[in-house]
């Protein structure tokens, strides 16, 4: 896999050569290492060991229906409260961040209503704080810490 704009951390693989796995300390399984997952690991760790973020608070392939339609947002965070905070959506390094993926992104929160939107293909990364006044998102140039959000 490439090297991320994102810090190392002890990864853990498994599998086989043809099929291999990567561990996800979220869902404490491995899972398929595909490009996406190798974003989401790093971005995961990312969030708990340099932003504070309580790993507790977060989950990863989260399920949202929309009429007959499942759909999976990549990691929610939650409030302590479980009210949902974040929604974060990773795409594989060589995938662009366009406006499609910030669409992508604004379906899953017209049903979780949350403070946060973040988008990273593990090169680039965008958070943007919503704003439900005026009905906009506001780009932050950085991922705030837990204790900021």
């Amino acid at each position: 896999m490439i090297p991320l704009n994102l810090p190392d951390y002890e990864i853990k693989l498994s599998g086989t050569p043809t099929k291999p796995t990567i561990f996800d300390i979220l869902r404490r399984k491995y899972v398929a290492l595909t490009p996406e997952e190798w974003v989401r690991q790093h971005f995961v760790h990312f969030l708990i060991n340099h932003k504070g973020y309580p790993a507790t608070l977060l989950a990863n392939e989260v399920r949202l229906k929309i009429g007959n339609k499942t759909l999976r947002a990549d990691t929610v965070l939650y409030s302590r409260e479980l009210k949902p905070r974040i929604i974060i959506e990773y795409k594989a390094p060589h995938i662009a961040i366009t406006q499609k993926v910030f669409d992508q992104i604004t379906t899953y929160n017209m049903l979780l209503h949350v403070d946060y939107l973040i988008v990273s293909n593990g090169i680039q990364h965008y958070c943007c704080k919503m704003d439900y006044d005026y009905q906009k998102y506001l780009y932050l140039g950085d991922i705030p810490d837990y204790q900021e959000i």
